[in-house]
């Protein structure tokens, strides 16, 4: 296993192909201080770059995902620190929505334990994220005076039905893994026990694809997505995604999936190209 050194509050480690970052601040139940904001924008520029992650999974130490910003270390500590505030919040904001959402490799989050306020924006960046039926959601804000800050109320409209999403954030209420899926905020729900197996068997179905049609893939679904955009600007949009990735693709060497299915040597409904899998 390769292994990136030096950081205090996340560990990165890299086997067959399926880079983890675990975030590592178990006694505050991993909740994000300006070091671990610092850090994983460091750690995300240098794997996006990394020719031995093919796949990223996000995940936490200990009983706990992420318990959202660290009250005493992100708000209170700097706050009368306009410097350190402004570089605290280009940090975090960087790391969770720049490069974390748009990374050029499939991304897993699988949420271990409590995922809490900040929390979920993490989970919302990565491509798919697979909870643990025992894990705790919960948007705890109002409960001491707050909205759901930063982007988190952006990230619950957009991917939670409307009442689901008012109901959590009004009441506070905590709710599972089964319901985070049930809800739309992840993928699915396993049994704690089956989460690292799920998430390995997960990282090497991606591993045997594309990686240049996976990019394509994630390119065109978050440029549609994200941007609102028309259906007549999404038509140019993906037309010219497609002719990207084409292009793409020949320079790598590689004949078109097309080709390999008349000639009968898959079947792209159940398998990935052929030199995909080398």
């Amino acid at each position: 296993m390769a292994e990136m050194d030096g950081y205090e509050t996340i560990v990165v480690g890299t086997a067959d192909g399926v880079t983890t970052v675990r975030l590592n601040r178990p006694d505050k139940r991993n909740a994000m201080n300006p070091t671990m904001h610092r850090e994983m924008v460091d750690a995300l520029r240098r794997l996006a770059d990394d020719d031995t992650t093919q796949v990223l999974v996000l995940t936490g130490a200990g009983r706990s995902f992420c318990a959202g910003q660290d009250l005493k270390e992100y708000f209170h500590e700097i706050r009368d620190d306009a410097r350190a505030r402004e570089q605290a919040r280009r940090d975090s904001h960087d790391w969770r929505y720049r490069l974390l959402y748009n990374f050029p490799k499939p991304t897993i989050a699988a949420v271990n334990g409590y995922c809490f306020g900040g929390a979920f924006t993490v989970v919302a960046s990565c491509d798919i994220a697979v909870a643990a039926d025992e894990a705790t959601f919960g948007l705890s804000e109002v409960n001491w005076g707050h909205i759901p800050g930063g982007m988190v109320t952006k990230i619950v409209a957009d991917l939670m039905p409307p009442k689901q999403a008012l109901y959590y954030i009004l009441t506070g209420r905590t709710f599972g893994g089964a319901t985070s899926a049930r809800i739309g905020l992840t993928t699915m729900s396993v049994p704690l026990a089956d989460l690292e197996r799920t998430v390995g068997e997960l990282a090497d179905e991606l591993k045997a694809k594309d990686p240049l049609t996976l990019r394509a893939c994630k390119e065109a679904f978050k440029g549609v997505d994200i941007r609102g955009m028309s259906a007549e600007a999404s038509l140019s949009w993906l037309t010219a995604k497609s002719d990207q990735l084409r292009r793409r693709q020949a320079q790598a060497g590689r004949t078109d999936g097309a080709e390999s299915f008349l000639k009968k040597e898959y079947r792209p409904g159940f398998a990935p190209m052929p030199q995909a899998r080398a």
